[in-house]
């Protein structure tokens, strides 16, 4: 980790039902990324986007100090921000989270369960190594002015000014 001491990351690796158990050994997994460098809790859980699956995150952080995580699961534009806010809700910056998206990087794509199981201990592994470089983030609100500036005079610069002065802003 960079200067901000040590890291304990918690990994959390979902069923998905059998979406994702189906064609991965969860179990394997969680116990395979309870032995990296820097994990101090893997575990697995059916559902990991439900509130007991989130609640389960929330108080980890709390109880074994996690001060980055990590959630093995489905695509991270369907349920990112779930997590997210349950690293804010106990107190965690929510951009030291990191998604390894084993629904279709991994299960979705085989049939074979070690082949599947073994891909997604390689996108934990990389999750993992990534998430203790991540910084924690602020968001900010930044003033914007209300004007464009539109590079061309040929046809479609023109059209372009037009539709933003129709608009109603300065082109």
């Amino acid at each position: 980790m960079n200067n901000n001491g040590a890291a304990r990351v918690g990994v959390y690796v979902c069923h998905c039902g059998s979406n994702i158990a189906g064609t991965v050994d969860v179990f394997e997994v969680a116990a395979y990324a309870a032995t990296l460098p820097n994990v101090a809790v893997a575990r697995e859980y059916k559902y990991m986007c439900s509130s007991t699956g989130q609640e389960m995150i929330k108080r980890d952080i709390m109880e074994f100090g996690l001060n980055r995580v990590v959630v093995a699961s489905c695509s991270p534009r369907m349920h990112e921000p779930t997590f997210r806010a349950a690293l804010v809700e106990a107190g965690l910056n929510p951009y030291l989270l990191a998604m390894a998206n084993i629904r279709e990087h991994c299960s979705w794509i085989t049939k074979d369960k070690t082949v599947g199981t073994a891909k997604a201990k390689t996108l934990i592994s990389a999750s993992v190594n990534r998430v203790i470089w991540q910084e924690p983030l602020t968001e900010r609100e930044v003033p914007v002015a209300p004007v464009s500036l539109v590079v061309g005079g040929g046809i479609a610069g023109i059209q372009a000014s037009l539709a933003i002065a129709e608009a109603g802003y300065k082109a």
